[in-house]
């Protein structure tokens, strides 16, 4: 099973974008792994698996034309699953 980096890294100057999508990525995979006892292993797999492959891919991802409505739109399919903005939307807070 892959191994996510979970610290935070320096942001590059030149590639800026794409470390903050990392992060992003990266909040997502903390956010799962604080509600692991409400999913089935496999589905933990399944998302992990996912999250390491956009990662991998986030370089290429970004330099695409359309990032931003790419890398965003896989950012709202990992909401679906953690939850995340919800947490995090003062908004939403009691």
């Amino acid at each position: 099973m892959p191994r996510f980096v979970t610290h935070s890294r320096p942001i590059s100057a030149q590639h800026p974008l794409t470390e903050f999508y990392r992060e992003e990525f990266v909040k997502h995979h903390r956010c799962l792994q604080q509600h692991r006892a409400y999913f089935s292993e496999s589905a933990i797999t399944d998302v992990e698996a996912a999250l390491t492959r956009i990662l991998g891919q986030l370089e290429q991802l970004c330099s695409k034309d359309d990032a931003d409505e790419v890398v965003s739109r896989l950012l709202k399919k990992f909401d679906v699953v953690t939850g995340l903005s919800a947490w995090s939307d003062p908004r939403h807070s009691h």
